[in-house]
């Protein structure tokens, strides 16, 4: 089959990988001109962890990725408050976790395809016909293409959900946060190995340490005003300097040196809950189907275990794309509905919005270092209850 896949982030490049494993046709679009950097650093484990194993990609993904020692939670004074050793987190998933940046694993994905899957960047999809017998589509530029089926890989803010399913605001959860990130080379100060993290009540900041003298910063924010977003770069920074200007810690150090930074990520916390991710021919993977939000800290596993599914499936019933696209929701959505779940429950924690919160939350955290207390904390969070399905050529 020849399939189009709108977004060449994640869950775009690991189906297309799939697919053509399978022997299909697929076809990335990206509306970037390029493939995308900057981002926050994620863990990526479980399911996910498995598919890139399947793939081939863990040397490389731990050779991108960074070996944090310590997660530590700090005052304005900058002394320790909390925090745990990520020892914690290794034992409980037997070692089997790596911490790197986002669009890191995404260019690994991009690359395992090694040139045998075309991609049109700089364009998206602009139109979806669904007939009988396949889906003819337009794009913003390039020439009209006919189809068998039609993937949304295209995130939170999907055009081609927008375009079959119905507009964004039909589907998104506001979880009442907002997020920025960016890099900044030269920061002054620098722990290597550590994450530090600051946090007052409802805002919290913070920094780690990458190779060549480059630091990332993550912003998160209660805001349970207007949705909107600061479409500027201009924009951005003006968002975040009313949020933290006059937070204590570094945040004035973080912030006066913001301006030296070309590229800022700034989105809402949100989930994408839909009671069907298939219509006709056209089928949606990753965010755009069930996005988990950051409070998951899964995000990036997910939408590979998605796309690793979706392509089983349509290859266990390859006279019949339809049954394909059913399979593989049934198959998935219980389980990421129970992932959303539990990021709603997680999220009073991720940034406390009262003092008692946060101390609360140092102290719990600090419990993590002790085996048992850790197994039991960390337990639920972390281990998944969905095990890959084995396909045939798998």
């Amino acid at each position: 089959m020849k399939i189009a896949i709108n977004g060449a982030g994640i869950a775009g490049p690991t189906l297309a990988y799939w697919l053509h494993h399978y022997g299909h046709e697929p076809v990335l679009i990206e509306r970037a001109s390029h493939l995308r950097s900057g981002g926050y650093i994620i863990d990526f484990w479980g399911p996910g962890y498995e598919v890139a194993s399947k793939m081939g990609l863990l040397p490389r993904l731990h050779e991108l990725g960074y070996d944090v020692k310590d997660v530590r939670f700090v005052g304005s004074d900058g002394q320790q408050r909390g925090g745990f050793s990520t020892d914690a987190i290794r034992r409980t998933l037997g070692g089997r976790f790596v911490s790197l940046k986002r669009s890191d694993l995404a260019a690994a994905i991009y690359a395992a395809l090694d040139g045998k899957v075309e991609t049109i960047f700089d364009d998206s999809i602009a139109t979806i016909d669904d007939g009988s017998s396949g889906v003819h589509v337009s794009f913003d530029c390039h020439r009209d293409l006919t189809f068998d089926v039609v993937v949304g890989a295209d995130g939170l803010h999907s055009r081609v959900r927008e375009l079959q399913f119905g507009s964004e605001r039909q589907f998104e959860a506001y979880l009442g946060y907002k997020a920025a990130a960016f890099e900044l080379q030269g920061y002054p100060l620098h722990e290597e190995q550590t994450y530090l993290s600051y946090a007052e009540p409802g805002r919290q900041v913070s920094r780690f340490s990458m190779r060549d003298g480059w630091t990332l910063f993550l912003f998160v924010y209660r805001d349970f005003g207007p949705a909107n977003l600061p479409l500027t770069h201009a924009g951005r920074k003006a968002a975040l300097r009313n949020a933290f200007s006059d937070a204590g810690w570094e945040c004035p150090e973080i912030l006066s040196q913001m301006d030296e930074t070309a590229e800022i990520y700034f989105d809402r916390v949100s989930q994408i809950q839909m009671s069907s991710w298939t219509s006709g021919r056209t089928v949606l993977i990753g965010d755009a189907a069930a996005c988990v939000s950051l409070l998951a800290g899964e995000g990036s596993g997910l939408a590979m275990s998605e796309a690793y599914v979706l392509a089983g499936e349509l290859a266990r019933v390859p006279d019949n794309p339809l049954a394909g696209l059913i399979r593989y929701q049934t198959r998935m959505m219980p389980f990421l509905f129970d992932k959303q779940r539990a990021a709603r429950r997680f999220a009073s924690s991720f940034v406390p919005t009262t003092a008692f919160g946060i101390t609360l939350r140092n102290i719990l955290s600090s419990l993590f270092s002790f085996p048992v207390v850790g197994a039991f904390l960390l337990g639920r969070q972390l281990r998944s209850n969905f095990d890959l399905p084995h396909y045939d050529r798998g």
